[in-house]
C-alpha cells in the first residue's frame, strides 16, 4: 500500500457516531472496538477503527462525505483513489478514510454484501444471517457488530493475529451457548477439516 500506509490516527467512536448519524444508511462499528463495546469496557490499545455499511448505500456514504474526506479502495495490496460517484464492484468491500489536507488515516469503511435481506458471509456463502440479527446497540447507541460475526472475520482470516486471540479469550466468556454454537458451526463450514478456535469453543459451550 502508499507509504503512509501506518500512519494512522484513529476517530473515536463518539466521532464516528457523529459523523455516520448523519448519513441516512444502516451502519455498525466492526473490529476489536465492536468486542469493547459489547463488553463495555477498553480491554487493549486500537490503532484503528473500522465501520461497516451495506453495499447498496455506498454511493450516499460517498456524497456525504465527499466534501471533506479523501476516500480509497484498499484492494490487492494497494489503496486506489475512489473517484466520485464510481459504483464499486464486489471485489472493493475495503475503503479508506482521511480527512482532505491530512496525511493521516481516521477510519476504514467495510461494504457488507447482501442478499434477500441477509448478510452473506464473504469467504463462504453458505453462512449468512438476517441485516436485522447482525448488529446490537451500545448503551450511548452506537451501532456494532454481534460478537460472534466479528469473531468470525477474526478467525476466518487467513492470519490469525495475537490481537484477535485476545478478543476471542475476552469475549468467549461472555457469549451465550446459542452464540458460540453458531460461531463455532460457521468455522465448521469455513474450515471442514478443523480450526484450532473449535476446541477452545468446545470448552464454553455445552451445545453439542
Amino acid at each position: 500500500m502508499s507509504d503512509n500506509k501506518e500512519v494512522w490516527k484513529p476517530l473515536t467512536v463518539t466521532e464516528i457516531q457523529m459523523i455516520f448519524n448523519k448519513i441516512p444508511i444502516r451502519w455498525w462499528i466492526a473490529g476489536g472496538w465492536a468486542l469493547d463495546l459489547f463488553l463495555e469496557r477498553t480491554t487493549r490499545e486500537h490503532k484503528d477503527i473500522d465501520t461497516l455499511i451495506l453495499r447498496c448505500d455506498h454511493i450516499i456514504l460517498q456524497e456525504h462525505l465527499h466534501d471533506e474526506w479523501e476516500m480509497f479502495k484498499a484492494y490487492k495490496g494497494k489503496l486506489i483513489p475512489w473517484n466520485q460517484e464510481e459504483q464499486l464492484d464486489s471485489h472493493f468491500d475495503n475503503i479508506w478514510a482521511k480527512k482532505k489536507g491530512e496525511t493521516t488515516w481516521a477510519f476504514q469503511v467495510i461494504i457488507l454484501d447482501t442478499e434477500d435481506k441477509h448478510w452473506i458471509y464473504k469467504r463462504n456463502s453458505e453462512i449468512r444471517k438476517l441485516l436485522d440479527d447482525i448488529g446490537l446497540e451500545s448503551p450511548s447507541g452506537v451501532p456494532f457488530l454481534r460478537p460472534e460475526i466479528q469473531l468470525l472475520y477474526k478467525g476466518g482470516s487467513s492470519v490469525i493475529r495475537e490481537k484477535d486471540v485476545i478478543d476471542l479469550n475476552n469475549v468467549l466468556p461472555k457469549l451465550s451457548d446459542k452464540k458460540l454454537h453458531w460461531l463455532k458451526k460457521s468455522l465448521s463450514i469455513q474450515f471442514p477439516n478443523g480450526h484450532p478456535w473449535i476446541d477452545v469453543l468446545d470448552s464454553y459451550t455445552k451445545i453439542i
